[in-house]
C-alpha cells in the first residue's frame, strides 16, 4: 500500500484525477477486454445440463418483506419454466440482514463447526466478495459470459464485478441502487411560502446548506419567546457516500487502486468544503441526525429532506407524527445534490450475487439462473417492487417500466415508481462510481462513515447544552468552527483511515 504524504495537498490537489470520468471509462474498457479475453473461449462450450437429471441450487440473500416476496416469487416462476426446461432448480433462503448474511458466508467458508455448507449463489457487497475471492471460494464468471452478453449490462456494474486479480468477473450485477433527495412537500409548501426558498435551491450542496441554514431561522422565529428552539431541514443516511462520492465531485478519488496498490488520497482543500457542508450545519442545528434512519427522523418531524438510497423510498413516511399529534404530508422525489461547480457523480451501490467455487454443472447453472434474472422483464419487475435499478441498459428507462408493470399488471408503489423514473431520468448525465476493492476496505469506510459523524453529533449536543443556559448561537458554535478545529479534524480523520487501511483500526459502530 502506498499512502500519498498529506503535505502534498495542503496547497494543490492530485494531478491524475483531474478527469476522473476518462479515468473510469478508461478503467472500465480495461475491464471489459480482459473479460472478453478470458470469457469467449467458454461462452460457445455445450451445455452441461440435462433436464432428466437437474440440478439443485441454493441462493443465500438479505432480502426482507416486500423484496423477499418478489425475489421469491421470480425464483418460484424460474423453477416452473427455464429452470424446468434445462434442469435447474433454485432454492432460496434469506439470512434477515446483510451482516448476518457476511457471517453465515464467512463462517461456511471458513468451515466452522455447525456452519452450513456454503451456498451455490449469494448476495454479497463488493468487500464481502474481495474477501471470499482471497479465500478462493468464487467462481470465475468470466468463463460463463461472452462479448454480446456483457456488453448488455451498465458497464460500471460489470467494472465493479472484477474483483479477481487478473480482471476477471466474479461479482454478477442483479440489482443495483444510488441516491436520492426525498422531500416533505407538505412542510416545504408553509416554509417556502413564508420565505421563498426554491426546490431549485437543493440542486447543490452548498444550496441546502444554505436553505437548511434559513429553514432554522424560520423555524426558531415562530416562538420568539423560546430562543435558539429553530429545527434541522436535512439530514443523510450514508455518511461514507458523502465523502466518497462528494469529493468524487469535487475530482478527487479518496480510495485509488492500481496494480493492487492503495494510495489514500486526501487534499485538504476538498476535504474543508465536505466539513463546511456537513460538520458545520450538524454542529449550528441546521442538519440533524437522530432516529437509526433519516426517513425516521421526517416522520417524527426533525427534518424536511434527506439524502438516501433509492431503495429506502419505500420507508418515506405518509405523515408526521408528535406529540403536539400527526398530519399526513406528501413527498418530493429529486435527485441527490451535488457540490457547486462539480461532476454529476453518483454512489453505485448494492450488492450483486457471486457463485461459488465448485463444479462446472453447478456453475453454469448458478449463471443461467442470474442471466434469467437479470431480463429486462424480470429485472424490471423486482425493481419496481424493491426500489433497486436494473442492471441492463435497455432496462433503465421508464418507458421499459411502464411496459412491464402494464404487461404484468403489477401494483407498484408511486413512491418507488418515482425515485426509480427520477433516476432514469438522469442516468445520461450521471456518472455512477463505486470504489475498487481493497485489503481492510470495510475498515476504512466505517472511518468515512462514523469518524466525523460521531464527532458532528457530539459537539452539536455540546452546543445545544450552552444555548439553553443562555449562550448565542454563534457564541456557543464559535470554538467549533475555526480553521484550527478544522485542522485538528483533518489530522485526526487523516490519522484513523491511515489506520484502518493499515489494519490497526478499532472504530466504534
Amino acid at each position: 500500500m502506498r499512502i500519498i504524504p498529506l503535505s502534498f495537498f495542503a496547497e494543490r490537489r492530485i494531478t491524475t484525477m483531474n478527469h476522473p470520468r476518462n479515468f473510469i471509462k478508461k478503467l472500465c474498457a480495461v475491464c471489459l477486454a480482459v473479460l472478453l479475453l478470458s470469457g469467449l473461449a467458454g461462452c460457445g462450450s455445450k451445455s452441461p445440463l440435462d433436464p432428466k437429471d437437474p440440478v439443485t441450487l441454493t441462493i443465500w440473500h438479505y432480502y426482507n418483506g416486500a423484496q423477499q416476496q418478489a425475489f421469491d416469487s421470480l425464483v418460484e416462476e424460474f423453477n416452473g419454466t427455464f429452470g424446468q426446461e434445462n434442469g435447474i432448480y433454485v432454492q432460496s433462503y434469506s439470512h434477515g440482514s446483510v451482516s448476518d448474511l457476511e457471517t453465515a458466508v464467512r463462517d461456511a467458508i471458513a468451515e466452522k463447526v455447525g456452519a452450513d455448507p456454503i451456498p451455490d449463489i449469494f448476495s454479497s457487497y463488493a468487500d464481502t466478495a474481495y474477501e471470499a475471492e482471497q479465500a478462493g471460494a468464487l467462481a470465475n464468471l468470466s468463463d460463463y459470459l461472452g462479448k454480446d452478453e456483457l456488453d448488455k449490462y451498465v458497464d460500471s456494474y460489470i467494472d465493479e464485478g472484477c474483483i479477481a486479480t487478473d480482471g476477471t468477473l466474479r461479482i454478477f450485477p442483479t440489482a443495483k441502487s444510488t441516491e436520492i433527495m426525498m422531500l416533505n412537500k407538505t412542510d416545504w409548501k408553509a416554509f417556502s411560502e413564508a420565505t421563498g426558498a426554491k426546490l431549485k435551491d437543493l440542486k447543490t450542496m452548498e444550496g441546502v446548506t444554505e436553505t437548511a441554514k434559513a429553514y432554522y431561522e424560520w423555524t426558531d422565529s415562530l416562538t420568539p419567546d423560546v430562543p435558539g428552539d429553530g429545527k434541522a431541514f436535512y439530514g443523510r443516511d450514508a455518511v461514507a457516500n458523502y465523502f466518497i462520492i462528494g469529493m468524487q465531485q469535487l475530482g478527487v478519488e479518496i480510495f485509488q487502486v492500481e496494480n493492487g496498490e492503495l494510495a489514500l488520497n486526501l487534499p485538504k482543500q476538498e476535504l474543508h468544503r465536505l466539513w463546511e457542508n456537513y460538520y458545520i450545519p450538524i454542529v449550528k442545528g441546521y442538519f440533524g441526525a437522530y432516529g437509526k434512519f433519516r426517513s425516521d427522523d421526517v416522520k417524527t418531524g426533525d427534518i424536511l429532506a434527506y439524502t438516501g438510497s433509492t431503495s429506502s423510498a419505500m420507508y418515506f413516511p405518509d405523515q408526521v407524527e408528535q406529540e403536539s399529534g400527526s398530519h399526513p404530508i406528501e413527498y418530493t422525489a429529486m435527485a441527490a445534490p451535488i457540490f457547486k461547480g462539480g461532476d454529476k457523480y453518483a454512489v453505485q451501490q448494492g450488492a450483486g450475487m457471486v457463485v461459488s467455487k465448485s463444479d462446472e454443472k453447478h456453475e453454469y447453472a448458478a449463471v443461467e439462473f442470474l442471466k434469467w434474472f437479470t431480463q429486462t422483464e424480470n429485472n424490471l419487475e423486482f425493481s419496481s417492487v424493491s426500489g433497486y435499478l436494473p442492471v441492463l441498459k435497455e432496462a433503465n428507462n421508464a418507458e421499459k417500466l411502464d411496459q412491464v408493470i402494464d404487461s404484468k399488471e403489477l401494483d407498484v408503489a408511486p413512491k418507488t415508481y418515482d425515485c426509480l423514473t427520477t433516476v432514469f431520468d438522469e442516468m445520461d448525465s450521471l456518472t455512477l462510481y463505486t470504489n475498487k476493492s481493497f485489503d481492510n476496505g470495510s475498515a476504512a469506510r466505517k472511518v468515512l462513515e462514523y469518524n466525523l459523524s460521531d464527532k458532528a453529533a457530539e459537539d452539536r449536543t455540546a452546543v445545544a447544552a450552552a444555548v439553553q443556559q443562555g449562550a448565542s448561537l454563534e457564541d456557543a458554535v464559535a470554538p467549533y468552527i475555526t480553521e484550527e478545529a478544522f485542522n485538528a479534524w483533518y489530522q485526526s480523520f487523516c490519522d484513523a483511515l491511515d489506520a484502518a487501511v493499515k489494519g490497526n483500526a478499532v472504530v466504534n459502530e
